[in-house]
């Protein structure tokens, strides 16, 4: 559990709160970064800017070994197996995208998602109807919950035909995180493979692939403490090696012709060019800030923030929460609506009256606002750093909102 002794320490780490007076609860968006990660960019460009793989001096020498510390870093993060299994990226969305492009998919492959899935992991599955690839959802239960029952009885209807279940961890749009264990062995058990988009779960709560099982995993280094531009694919080494390279480039291959060329194994193959290297150096930092906190008191701090702010504010009957009232099944996210209040106003109003940051609209989830006829919502989402007094002005706030109307 973290005390509260614990979390004033930690906001120390964090220039932003020292030097505004804001009160951050846009997580789900982008996390605050503390100095650890700052100085770690910093000193790659202070000190060893140069180029990881292609130079034989000191310099490139010392990138070259760091760029491999933060590999393992990263794999030690989330429990993979050994390195070669983590491609560094841009982000959760190109992550996904390098799958859906360079997986072996055939016509008539269905790829089986949740009705709640980020842009990220619906965009890419529909772009692929062009080559006949079919997209299939699970409908959540009427709470927002994850339907097991159905997710099975689907499988077993589909049998054969779903080569991959691509299902979001943890929604950013309630919070609330799949069965994702269950999941997995009932896909693998009828010849699917499983990708998990982690953006809202990695940083938030353990993860351990191996546990799981899973073939893939995306995140994002920005939700979890991490630079901007960075990203990971965790694949199953065996599926990467089978995987075609999404981009082709400068270190990508051991030798060219004019007419041909010699693909490196993974994860090589797809790192093409020139490396975010500060950003893999602050991703791997951000790591192991996060596991020098604890991922389990982490989470359990998440849920104590987000249950005094849910059974406070549901208690009226003016403000409606999307997903379970249950706020230890939303993790650190509180998304919901003011009667009466369009949601855009209310964080306005929330950011004017109280430098309380938070978002308002649809969340990169049109989908399912689009199938449910709901314009929007204000979502506050909590992390580490944030306090129970930080959740007594947003309530206070909420509260006083709602006494306009």
């Amino acid at each position: 559990m973290l005390k509260g002794a614990d979390v004033s320490r930690l906001r120390k780490d964090f220039p932003l709160l020292s030097e505004e007076n804001v009160i951050y609860f846009d997580n789900a968006c982008v996390s605050l970064r503390p100095q650890q990660v700052v100085d770690e960019i910093n000193n790659y460009y202070r000190l060893y800017s140069a180029c990881a793989g292609r130079s034989s001096h000191r310099l490139a020498d010392l990138v070259n070994g760091k760029y491999w510390q933060a590999r393992k870093a990263v794999a030690n993060f989330i429990g993979a197996k050994k390195p070669e299994e983590i491609i560094f990226t841009r982000n959760t969305s190109e992550a996904i995208n390098l799958v859906a492009k360079s997986f072996n998919f055939h016509r008539g492959d269905i790829v089986l998602t949740t009705d709640k899935e980020h842009n990220s992991n619906l965009l890419p599955w529909l772009q692929l109807r062009q080559g006949g690839v079919l997209h299939e959802f699970i409908p959540s239960r009427p709470d927002n919950t994850f339907d097991l029952d159905l997710f099975k009885k689907a499988m077993q209807k589909l049998k054969g035909k779903v080569k991959m279940v691509a299902m979001v961890l943890a929604s950013n749009l309630d919070g609330v995180s799949i069965p994702a264990k269950e999941i997995i062995k009932i896909a693998h058990s009828l010849g699917a493979v499983v990708l998990l988009d982690g953006a809202q779960a990695v940083g938030h709560k353990p993860i351990d692939v191996s546990d799981l099982d899973c073939d893939f995993l995306a995140f994002s280094g920005h939700k979890m403490c991490g630079p901007s531009g960075t990203g990971v694919l965790y694949g199953k080494y065996s599926l990467l090696e089978k995987l075609s390279p999404f981009l082709l480039g400068g270190d990508t291959v051991s030798d060219s012709t004019y007419d041909s060329f010699k693909i490196l194994p993974p994860p090589e193959k797809f790192e093409a060019g020139l490396q975010n290297y500060a950003g893999a150096f602050g991703l791997a930092t951000a790591c192991q800030y996060l596991d020098g906190i604890g991922l389990a008191k982490i989470e359990d701090h998440l849920i104590r923030l987000n249950k005094y702010v849910s059974d406070t504010l549901l208690a009226s009957g003016r403000v409606e929460v999307i997903g379970p009232r249950d706020a230890s099944l939303r993790g650190g996210i509180f998304s919901f609506n003011i009667k009466g209040v369009n949601f855009h106003e209310a964080a306005l109003m929330l950011g004017n009256m109280a430098d309380i940051a938070v978002r308002s609209g649809r969340h990169c989830v049109h989908s399912w606002f689009n199938s449910h006829q709901v314009e929007g919502s204000v979502r506050a989402s909590f992390y580490f750093y944030n306090t129970l007094e930080e959740c007594r002005v947003f309530v206070k706030i909420v509260q006083q909102i709602t006494a306009l109307v």
